[in-house]
C-alpha cells in the first residue's frame, strides 16, 4: 500500500478544468518530484491533496484512508504537512511564534520543544532570529521558517511547493541539502519545483505534468534523460 495515492483526480476552479485525471503514487521514504511549466497544475495538485481544493472526481488516499473530502486540518492531523508556495508565514508573529503555530495540533509540550529545537538545528539562522518578526526576514530566511513550521507536527509526508522560488543560488543549495537530510531521516517528500534540474537530481521518482495531465513518469534519472524533458525543462 502506497503512503499517498491519487486516483483519477479532476479538480476545477469554477468552470476551469485544472486537473484532468491525475493519478500518482508516493511510497514511504521517497522523494517524488512533480515538474511542469507554469499553469500545468502543480500547485492545484498539492491543494487537492491537502484539502484546500476538493476534487470533483477521483480519490486521494492517504495511509490507506480516503481523505478526498476531509477538511485541511483533519488531513493535517492524519500526518500530512504542507510548505506552501510563497511561504505563507505569519509576518506579524515572531519566528518562535510561527513555529508554535505549526504545532497547533500537538498537545505534548515536550514534543513541541523538540520540534523547535529540530528547527533551530536544521536552520541555525532561525535560532538567531527567534524573536524577530517573520515579515522582517529575508526571502531565504522566510523559506527556512516555512519549511521548519511545516515540520512542527512531525508529518509522515511533507508537500513542498516551489521551495527555491526567488532564492539566491547558495540558498537554493542549502534548501535542497535540507530536503535530502529530512528524507534521509525518514520524512517522505512530494516536491513541486520549477528548478527541474535540482528537483530531478535529488528525487527517487518524478512525474511531469502538462495542462492538468500526467504525460510522463518514472525513475527521476530516467525522466531527466527524456529528450522532451531536457528541452522543455532542463534547458538542454
Amino acid at each position: 500500500m502506497s503512503l499517498l495515492e491519487l486516483e483519477d483526480i479532476h479538480s476545477y476552479y469554477g468552470n476551469i478544468h485544472a486537473l484532468k485525471g491525475v493519478s500518482l503514487k508516493v511510497e514511504e521514504g521517497e522523494i517524488v518530484s512533480l515538474i511542469g511549466a507554469n499553469g500545468a497544475g502543480k500547485t492545484t495538485t498539492l491543494r487537492s491533496i491537502s484539502g484546500l481544493l476538493h476534487p470533483r472526481k477521483g480519490k486521494v488516499i492517504f495511509r490507506g484512508k480516503d481523505v478526498t473530502k476531509l477538511a485541511p486540518n483533519l488531513i493535517h492531523k492524519e500526518g500530512l504537512g504542507l510548505v506552501p508556495e510563497g511561504r505563507g508565514i505569519f509576518p506579524r508573529l515572531t519566528v518562535l511564534e510561527n513555529l508554535e503555530m505549526g504545532a497547533f495540533l500537538v498537545k505534548d509540550k515536550a514534543e513541541i520543544a523538540r520540534g523547535i529545537e529540530q528547527a533551530f538545528t536544521l536552520f541555525p539562522r532561525l535560532r538567531e532570529r527567534a524573536e524577530q518578526k517573520g515579515g522582517t526576514l529575508s526571502g531565504g530566511e522566510q523559506q527556512m521558517l516555512a519549511t521548519a513550521r511545516g515540520l512542527m507536527s512531525t508529518p509522515s509526508i511533507l508537500l513542498m511547493d516551489e521551495p527555491s522560488m526567488g532564492l539566491a543560488p547558495v540558498l537554493v543549495d542549502q534548501i535542497f541539502d535540507v530536503i535530502k537530510e529530512l528524507n534521509a531521516k525518514g520524512t517522505t517528500i512530494l516536491l513541486v519545483e520549477q528548478n527541474a534540474l535540482m528537483a530531478l537530481s535529488i528525487a527517487h521518482r518524478a512525474y511531469v505534468l502538462q495542462t492538468g495531465t500526467i504525460v510522463l513518469s518514472g525513475a527521476a534519472s530516467n525522466v531527466a534523460k527524456d529528450e522532451n524533458v531536457r528541452k522543455a525543462y532542463l534547458g538542454i
